[in-house]
């Protein structure tokens, strides 16, 4: 075989997009350079350091004190993978709270463990109901009620006060997929009494996919402990195996995970050092423009999005009470071809809206204003960009409205 030259594809140089879809998004320009900084090795005293400060930048954003605060290698999945495969063992009752696409996600990683699933369900387009969910405990007595706080498939945020409550008088844990939320939605991990929290840096926090932030309850990390089998090539004498069944992954076996980011600095993998880098960055953004400066933001963003769309003539979908901030579903136009206008967009703006799934695929784009996009000025160039693709689509519609619209209700 003729080898390649190493010239013949050029170095990389993606086109500067504006990344108004569901995520990910623009990556701040601090998290960037953040993650140019020089590797460190795994168990370097600087490293370890670093690995402590990220720890206690994410309690204030996931809204806990919990010790077990920290990162999990790898895209959000990775993160929702990990508290499902150590939180339940097979034959264990799970009751999903299941309102859209991610909510599917739940069930077939569950159905991967060997679960018992239960579902307590929503249509696309809404929520919920808590009296639903406390219905659904009582019936099924589960071991874990698992849910997902945002679903970008639906653009639906479920409320969670009070579930915690439930699950506790249930004697069961409960998990929290927040990755699309965090970061741009209040996370109250503690008021809500939830036990396992996970998210992703790539939408609200504005950093790139590839880490997973997590917080883990003291209730949680005992039943975790309580499944802990070290590997043989990394035990030492004093380990002690919980009585337990095994964690069924060993990449995402959070016992021995949560005993690399302790004291104890079990070799269980190579952290991913940039990737550490640039949550760290995320967070220290976050923190510095404060928690109620950013959700503010982003609920501006959401705001102005809305009001844009309706001043154009657009039907937005869902229920408007429990709409996501960051995020916006809105139907497509009859006639108009969604191929041709999202192509549109990215070929004539160099912007990137998103798309849906299952029943909505083909009816519904989402567009999303998150973490480093969620500015005023984006969102109207966003707004301007679509009326222009929709004209040319032949679609009837105010002319130069949406803009102002988007500008009156920023500020409201």
């Amino acid at each position: 075989m003729t080898p390649l030259d190493p010239l013949l594809f050029g170095e990389i140089d993606p086109p500067q997009r504006l990344l108004m879809g569901p995520g990910p998004v623009n990556a701040h320009p601090r998290v960037l350079r953040a993650m140019a900084a020089d590797l460190l090795g795994q168990f370097d005293p600087e490293m370890t350091g670093y690995m402590n400060q990220v720890m206690a930048l994410y309690r204030p954003i996931f809204g806990t004190q919990n010790p077990w605060t920290m990162l999990i290698d790898g895209t959000a999945r990775a993160g929702i993978e990990a508290a499902l495969v150590s939180l339940v063992a097979p034959g264990d009752t799970v009751l999903v709270i299941d309102f859209g696409r991610f909510g599917l996600l739940l069930r077939e990683i569950l159905t991967r463990i060997g679960a018992v699933i239960e579902t307590v369900d929503a249509p696309w387009g809404e929520v919920v109901p808590m009296e639903a969910v406390a219905a659904a405990i009582a019936r099924t007595g589960p071991r874990i009620v698992a849910c997902v706080h945002g679903d970008t498939s639906t653009t639906m945020a479920q409320p969670l006060d009070g579930l915690g409550d439930l699950c506790r008088a249930a004697g069961a844990l409960c998990y929290v997929d927040a990755t699309a939320t965090i970061g741009g939605m209040e996370i109250a991990a503690d008021r809500w009494g939830v036990d396992v929290v996970t998210g992703g840096l790539q939408k609200c926090l504005g950093g790139p996919s590839g880490s997973a932030p997590i917080t883990i309850s003291d209730r949680a990390a005992d039943h975790i402990f309580a499944r802990r089998h070290t590997e043989a090539g990394i035990r030492s004498a004093d380990s002690v195996d919980g009585a337990g069944p095994r964690i069924a992954s060993n990449y995402f076996d959070l016992a021995m995970i949560m005993d690399y980011w302790s004291d104890k600095r079990l070799n269980h993998h190579t952290e991913a050092a940039s990737m550490l880098y640039a949550a760290r960055e995320c967070a220290r953004v976050m923190l510095g423009e404060g928690l109620e400066a950013r959700y503010a933001r982003h609920a501006a963003a959401g705001r102005a999005m809305s009001a844009g769309l309706r001043a154009m003539g657009l039907t937005l979908f869902g229920d408007d009470i429990h709409r996501m901030t960051n995020v916006t579903g809105v139907f497509i136009p009859d006639g108009v071809d969604n191929d041709r206008v999202r192509a549109a967009m990215r070929d004539h703006f160099e912007i990137e809206i998103g798309t849906a799934f299952g029943p909505l695929q083909g009816r519904i784009w989402r567009i999303g204003a998150m973490g480093y996009n969620a500015m005023k000025h984006k969102v109207l160039i966003t707004l301007g960009a679509l009326e222009a693709c929709l004209l040319r689509e032949g679609f009837t519609l105010p002319p130069g409205a949406g803009v102002p619209a988007a500008l009156e209700a920023w500020d409201a």
